[in-house]
């Protein structure tokens, strides 16, 4: 494991970086229901000063619109009856970090609470502490790694905005997967993230090429859940940054084009909060484990509002296309849903039905409360799926749309145990605010299809 109990950058290195002039912005970040992280840039001695004591403050509707951040209704938390009031930002101060890609930044994320000290329940930080904390009740500790999937073209944001996202240029013009000859094409913005991330005090391991045109992929080192998800979020802001100051951009969206979707793989396993490797026995898997996947089984599928959170990321879900349609697992067999992989203290199991679009506190917060409730209640794991899960005509299935994601949400008596009434109502409603808006749109697709012919 690396050594993640010391912050990247303590407050003393901070004030002694103000004072020498190296540092002069401090970003404080939360995240925001969507993934993104949304905050203030502040003068690094009024941060010292001032914010390091008392905190700072936004306003409440950052968990309450839509992605364009239009403010709409049904959320209990924040509207205009209640005038839209501020919450209250607290720096994490563990997570204080370089920002090496803004000249003279460093970044902390925060935790948001009421100002009478409560916390904001519907925060996607603070369903995954309380996740963790039940798990750690229960003498064990989880560790996660994502893996994004993302596209990049050699077109700005804005060209790619004015152009309607129409015939953009990709990176790579074919199948560029595992090609050292096609990642060597963008390698200075490859290396530029890899080495801006370790920076940042991310651990990268590798980035390698994927299916799509100009799709690749760059892994970094697993960790305890909520530092995994905090580096996701980081990276996933950065990346984007750093593309646009290279002249280009890059997409994390579940699915781009017709051609294979962006994934983003979830790795997890649980271990004792003494180290001990709970989930393995024997070369394999302990009954604690088998129990950890029969829960990703019987709950993943009223779950998945928290793993595929868009009406977009529905549509990765196709046979054949690595991203998967039955719940079944099974070791090294990419084409289940849970695939188990790894050895010893390596074992683990990959959680394939999240899109680069995911929330990765939502989605790990689903992960670590479906493989709970699977040890808690001691459930049986069925034999690991052999040959080709698509064709399985008697597996679950993973949802086919947000709509059916949104029904088997609203009606999960395990969710609102889990998380809440409050907790279930409010992303209930950021899903039925999505198929509001899409269901009003008139799309391309309509266009071409009935402009002339019908």
């Amino acid at each position: 494991m690396p050594d993640t109990r010391r912050p990247v950058l303590s407050v003393e290195d901070l004030r002694r970086q103000v004072e020498s002039g190296d540092v002069d912005t401090v970003l404080v970040a939360i995240t925001d229901m969507q993934g993104r992280l949304q905050g203030k840039r502040l003068h690094a001695r009024y941060f010292l000063d001032v914010v390091l004591e008392h905190a700072t403050e936004g306003c409440n509707y950052l968990l309450a619109v839509d992605v364009d951040m239009n403010t709409v209704e049904g959320y209990a938390m924040s509207s205009w009856a209640s005038g839209y009031g501020d919450f209250v930002m607290q720096p994490d101060l563990s997570t204080l970090r370089p920002v090496p890609w803004q000249p003279g930044t460093v970044l902390v994320l925060a935790d948001l609470r009421w100002e009478d000290g409560s916390p904001v329940v519907a925060s996607p930080r603070q369903i995954l502490a309380r996740q963790t904390a039940r798990l750690s009740d229960a003498g064990m500790d989880a560790y996660v790694g994502t893996e994004l999937e993302f596209l990049v073209f050699r077109d700005t944001y804005e060209q790619a905005w004015t152009a309607g996202y129409r015939t953009l240029t990709p990176a790579n013009q074919y199948n560029v997967d595992y090609s050292m000859l096609g990642t060597a094409r963008i390698e200075p913005l490859l290396r530029r993230i890899r080495n801006d991330m370790t920076g940042a005090g991310l651990v990268v391991e590798s980035a390698k090429g994927e299916c799509n045109l100009g799709q690749h992929e760059i892994a970094f080192r697993y960790d305890e859940a909520c530092r995994a998800c905090d580096g996701h979020v980081i990276y996933k802001n950065g990346a984007k940054e750093i593309a646009a100051q290279e002249g280009m951009a890059l997409t994390f969206m579940a699915k781009f084009d017709a051609r294979e979707g962006n994934s983003c793989h979830i790795h997890c396993s649980f271990r004792g909060t003494d180290g001990s490797m709970v989930m393995a026995e024997g070369g394999g898997l302990s009954a604690l484990g088998k129990s950890f996947i029969a829960g990703q089984i019987r709950y993943m599928r009223e779950l998945t509002l928290f793993l595929a959170p868009n009406i977009n990321s529905y549509k990765r879900y196709v046979e054949g296309s690595f991203a998967p349609t039955a719940l079944r697992w099974g070791r090294d067999n990419r084409t289940c849903a849970f695939r188990l992989v790894g050895h010893g203290a390596s074992l683990r199991l990959e959680n394939r039905i999240p899109g680069g679009d995911v929330n990765p506190y939502l989605a790990t917060s689903a992960v670590i409360a479906a493989g709970f409730a699977g040890i808690e209640e001691n459930l049986e794991l069925e034999p690991a799926y052999e040959g080709n899960a698509y064709g399985d005509p008697d597996a679950e299935h993973v949802p086919t749309s947000l709509a059916e994601a949104l029904d088997l949400w609203r009606a999960s008596d395990f969710a609102r145990r889990t998380f809440g009434d409050d907790v279930v109502e409010h992303y209930a409603n950021m899903a039925a605010v999505e198929l509001a808006a899409f269901g009003a749109a008139v799309t391309d697709w309509e266009r071409f299809r009935g402009f002339e012919r019908l």
